[in-house]
């Protein structure tokens, strides 16, 4: 079956870009979750390729990360704000900066809080996106700290490699 395939916009403050990321392999679509194939847009040493799970109506991203050889390194967790344009089936997701990291081995890293209070002070985001995006890092941590993260959703690895 063919899945419908919607231009995907990642949109970030810090450094504030829109970079067009449609060409992610969709393996699954619905209402509430989009879940995409990808390989890195720009070439690294420590990862080479993930599997992206978009909660939409949530608003987080979280990511399966590989490195070169396939291995499974890292969960990484995007806070995001999600638009979507139904007219050109068109996502837009905006980072709220705020990110979480969960190694393989259990490591539990929060990622550029700096940047969301720099991004606040800005007026680059409202205090309303500031607001969601600690919201979410909350839910995020709390699911972790009760040993259900990620979601069962994620755990299945049948689109990898």
């Amino acid at each position: 079956m063919q899945i419908k395939k919607p231009a995907i916009l990642r949109k970030r403050y810090i450094p504030f870009e829109t970079v067009d990321i449609s060409k992610d392999e969709i393996l699954y679509r619905s209402d509430e979750l989009l879940i995409t194939k990808w390989d890195v847009i720009r070439p690294r040493t420590d990862i080479s390729k993930g599997v992206s799970y978009t909660f939409l109506k949530d608003g987080i991203k979280i990511s399966r990360f590989y490195d070169t050889c396939g291995n499974f390194i890292y969960w990484y967790c995007d806070i995001i704000e999600v638009h979507y344009d139904e007219n050109k089936d068109e996502f837009t997701l905006v980072d709220l900066l705020v990110d979480v990291k969960l190694t393989h081995k259990g490591e539990l890293i929060v990622l550029d809080a700096d940047e969301l209070a720099e991004a606040l002070e800005q007026g680059l985001i409202t205090k309303d996106q500031a607001c969601d995006s600690l919201r979410k890092l909350d839910g995020i941590l709390k699911t972790v700290y009760q040993g259900s993260f990620p979601p069962e959703i994620c755990k299945k690895q049948v689109f990898w490699i």
